[in-house]
């Protein structure tokens, strides 16, 4: 797949964020459009204006490490946006990225057994295995009372990123809704970086630009994150409101694959709620 318009769109939205005194550039004179003109990013990354505006058209493949780190520093990229510059490289170049292997077989959606003994013997915590499709993949006893609302009435692989930009369900079970919504956009983008072949995710894309005005503005933001840790507020239909630290794993047999846990500050109100959403879990379904 030819990703000479991602390079572009990427290179263009960066340099638009960059003003000419965070770089600097004095002297600038006037501007018709935000950020630096295509000779400043020349400039101050030591390359030619020719050579980076070809690189701007997209035409990135056989770009050496040394011109992205300079383009990188130019433009004020942080590590998650420079990581996906190299990304869009090595995919212009052919190579495969990340150490993923290119999946052309369909694969099972199952956990192996012992990732699923593994996440059983997570009791306190929510923890589950997602995709780089944002698939919720397997969850642990607590992660399916917290995913209620995702999980629905089965059928269909729940989809994080369906959820949240297709279910109104998701705008009060995430109160931060559109913090949310950035975030995994985002996290699909630096995905799509990585393998401009995985025809799942673009799938997944085409889909949600076609029934979400708000997934396709931010789509076309070009913005890109990892995940890691950090903090998140929930809002259950069964508990209320919790505030619950995140870890992100990667499943190192499984590439793509991560296992999140979602654990709450021990004593707080949110730990209080989690030990009663598990009761409520554990309760035998009434007749």
């Amino acid at each position: 797949m030819d990703n000479r318009a991602d390079v572009r769109e990427f290179l263009v939205s960066r340099r638009a964020k960059v003003t000419p005194e965070a770089a600097g550039v004095v002297g600038s004179g006037q501007r018709r459009v935000p950020g630096l003109r295509r000779s400043e990013v020349a400039a101050l990354a030591g390359v030619s204006v020719e050579y980076y505006a070809k690189l701007e058209r997209g035409a990135i493949g056989g770009a050496s490490a040394s011109v992205l780190d300079s383009v990188a520093r130019a433009l004020q990229l942080d590590d998650t946006e420079r990581a996906h510059l190299f990304d869009l490289a090595r995919a212009a170049d052919g190579i495969p990225l990340s150490g993923r292997p290119r999946r052309r077989t369909a694969r099972s959606s199952t956990p192996r057994p012992s990732l699923q003994w593994a996440l059983a013997a997570i009791t306190d915590a929510v923890a589950f295995v997602r995709d780089q499709h944002q698939d919720l993949l397997a969850t642990n006893a607590l992660g399916r009372a917290f995913y209620s609302p995702v999980l629905g009435g089965g059928g269909r692989t729940p989809n994080l990123a369906r959820f949240q930009f297709l279910d109104p369900a998701a705008r009060e079970f995430y109160p931060d809704w559109d913090l949310f919504a950035e975030m995994c956009v985002a996290i699909m983008r630096a995905e799509a970086g990585r393998d401009p072949h995985d025809t799942g995710l673009q799938d997944l894309v085409g889909e949600l630009s076609t029934r979400s005005d708000v997934f396709r503005r931010l789509w076309g933001a070009h913005d890109v994150r990892t995940h890691g840790a950090g903090t998140k507020r929930f809002h259950h239909p069964v508990v209320g409101d919790l505030t619950l630290a995140y870890e992100e794993l990667a499943i190192t047999a499984e590439p793509g694959q991560v296992l999140m846990v979602y654990t709450a500050e021990p004593g707080s109100p949110s730990a209080e709620r989690l030990r009663l959403l598990a009761s409520w879990a554990a309760e035998p379904a009434r007749p």
